[in-house]
């Protein structure tokens, strides 16, 4: 036996700082250090057309306050009078003690107004993709997603047990090829945006249909950016195409035309019971505050009651593709109030973005990896309370900009 001295042991590895990360990061303070940083903008003023950010009035183009009701009286009021008579919050999950009457009776709404059996409320509308997608998808299961969806519905995804398989955008050609090729085991769940959020071009939900029965699919739109716009009632693309019944899941959220916060999803009652007693993040999370939920069922009464704001959406949005067209500006393949004016590299995005804060609009650079490099743009949304001096002054405005930085000629 060889004496203890000359035994000769490893060095215990060192663990890595599992901070270092964080401190090696630096692309956003290169971008603060050079004066064209653009997000966390700190507003001191209700979110309406005009808002206020460090004391300056900008006119908003960057929201997705479609149908303008975030400052509707009947909206605020309900809100208001929600948390007089309920309290600030439900202290609980829906599944213990977090369900309230107002939760019941939007769910009834919701599914009336969306022409399905049974809606469920989320808390959130990215949790409302979470919880459905990775309650639904088991291991033997498949999904088939628009490689431009949403991050909440990518996800919903990598959560799923089951396997995913992406599809170029839109590309109805590039999705017949994988259901064809991707094996007949197990379920199958076609997920895709009815609007995507970036393109704003609408999903072909028709050959998508058609698609999923050939091929034993179910389907799944996310229609956070079309309910309270699409369709003849407001009701979103299955609407607008004429294919509630072929839509197996509708997912909507609350933050954008219902002026609130949370999401729904609508389907059939077994679907949604199974989804009410199995999704993890409807569980155990915390239920939507009183106050939401009174905005949304408000907000409800004023979409249903108040097509004109939806005529005067399309009137805005109709005008605006048109003239951003005529002044030279790409706009790519959109066809709805969310307009992308196509930059090129991140630096200019960022350049131009400052000279329209400079001259009084907010709204939104859009750069990698939200967009492929080379690609960035200025993500511009409208709502239907904008004047028609207002889009004057978006419209004059980038023109300025557009040809002081060589975008347009």
């Amino acid at each position: 036996m060889k004496p203890l001295a000359t035994v000769k042991t490893q060095p215990e590895p060192v663990a890595a700082d599992l901070f270092a990360k964080c401190r090696q990061y630096t692309t956003a303070r290169d971008v603060m250090a050079m004066g064209i940083y653009p997000y966390f903008r700190v507003i001191s003023s209700a979110p309406g057309t005009v808002v206020t950010v460090d004391g300056q009035e900008l006119l908003m183009i960057g929201s997705n306050n479609y149908l303008g009701l975030t400052n509707h009286p009947k909206v605020v009021e309900a809100a208001v009078e929600a948390a007089r008579r309920y309290g600030s919050g439900c202290t609980g999950s829906r599944f213990l003690n977090g369900t309230l009457d107002l939760h019941v009776q939007l769910e009834e709404r919701l599914a009336r107004f969306m022409k399905r059996p049974a809606a469920l409320v989320f808390s959130t509308g990215f949790q409302t993709n979470l919880g459905t997608i990775s309650c639904l998808v088991g291991r033997s299961d498949t999904i088939f997603a628009d490689r431009s969806n949403h991050a909440s519905i990518v996800d919903g995804c990598r959560l799923a047990f089951g396997r995913t398989v992406k599809y170029a955008h839109n590309d109805m050609a590039d999705l017949a090829r994988v259901l064809e090729t991707a094996g007949n085991g197990g379920g199958r769940l076609i997920v895709v945006d009815g609007v995507f959020s970036m393109e704003g071009d609408i999903v072909n939900l028709p050959e998508i249909v058609r698609l999923a029965r050939l091929h034993g699919a179910r389907v799944m739109v996310d229609d956070a950016h079309s309910i309270g716009v699409l369709g003849a009632h407001g009701a979103g693309t299955a609407e607008h195409f004429g294919l509630i019944d072929d839509t197996d899941i509708t997912m909507g959220t609350f933050s954008k035309s219902f002026a609130s916060l949370g999401g729904f999803i609508a389907g059939e009652e077994d679907v949604l019971h199974y989804i009410k007693h199995s999704s993890r993040e409807l569980i155990f999370s915390a239920s939507m505050p009183p106050a939401s939920v009174a905005a949304c069922l408000a907000a409800l009464d004023i979409i249903e009651n108040e097509p004109e704001r939806r005529a005067r959406l399309w009137e805005i949005t109709h005008r605006m593709h048109r003239e951003f067209k005529a002044l030279g500006f790409d706009i790519g393949v959109t066809e709805t109030p969310i307009i992308p004016i196509l930059i090129g590299e991140d630096i200019q995005a960022f350049q131009f973005w400052r000279e329209l804060t400079e001259r009084g609009i907010f709204a939104n650079p859009i750069v990698s990896p939200a967009v492929p490099k080379g690609q960035a743009l200025i993500r511009t949304s409208y709502t239907a309370t904008h004047t028609d001096a207002q889009l004057d002054f978006v419209l004059d405005t980038f023109a300025k900009v557009g040809k002081k930085l060589g975008v347009i000629a």
